[in-house]
Order: structure tokens, then sequence, then C-alpha cells
């Protein structure tokens, strides 16, 4: 039996995909955001993304299956429905789940040949455990 960590609300205030890569061929230079997602317990999470912006509207919410006992790299980039996220503009997120899980937030910035990383882990919501 998998025991639950982590948390069911967590927040990104930093988001931010530059629309340049370096080789946009290669998937693996790609710039991007990711949230980097773990889930320890013995039940899916259903997660929810909603997306907040400077000057306009919520996009979202973006709905997500992370199943028990896995892990999941989730590209910002790849979201779709209802909206892509637009490049080049600063946005933060909103995670949601089900069950308790752990997110951690990385970026990967290619606009220059001297790549450059950026990960940390996002905040957990007090109180969201269970």
């Amino acid at each position: 039996m998998a025991t639950s960590c982590g948390s069911r609300r967590w927040a990104i205030p930093e988001g931010y995909i530059p629309s340049g890569s370096v080789d946009p061929a290669d998937r693996a230079l790609i710039s991007h955001e990711a949230a980097c997602l773990l889930n320890t317990s013995d039940q899916d999470a259903k997660i929810a993304i909603t997306i907040y912006f400077e000057d306009r509207e919520p996009a979202g919410p973006y709905h997500v299956v992370l199943g028990a006992r896995r892990t999941f790299h989730l590209r910002f980039n790849d979201l779709c429905d209802p909206e892509r996220i637009p490049r080049d503009t600063s946005y933060a997120s909103m995670i949601e789940s089900t069950v308790p899980i752990v997110v951690q937030h990385t970026r990967l910035d290619s606009r220059n040949p001297n790549i450059a990383l950026l990960s940390t882990i996002a905040f957990a919501i007090a109180g969201d455990k269970q």
C-alpha cells in the first residue's frame, strides 16, 4: 500500500514559455515550462490546472489524470484544451488535485545556445493535505 504525500493544491506564481528555441526540431531542446507531478497514493489523481494572466481573465481549467503511484512531466506547451498558453507572456498557475500530489516547476529556456534550466518546488497550499 502506497503512502500519499504532498498537497491537493499547488501554486506556481511564475510562468513564462519563450517562443524561441535553439533547435525547434529537437523536442528535447524546445523551450518549455513543465510541472513535474508525483502521485504516491493508491488512487488516480484527477488534476485541474488554471492559468492566470496579468491583463486578462484566466484560462482553463486544463484536465490531466495522473495514475496511482506514477510520475508525469507535464509540459505547459502541450496544453491546448480549452486554449494554448500564449508564448512570451507572463502567467501563473494553480494546480488542484483530488488526492495529495507533489509538484515541481521547471523551465528550459533554450533561446540562446547557452541553455538555461530553472527548477523549484511549487508552493503547497496549507491545510490541503487530505
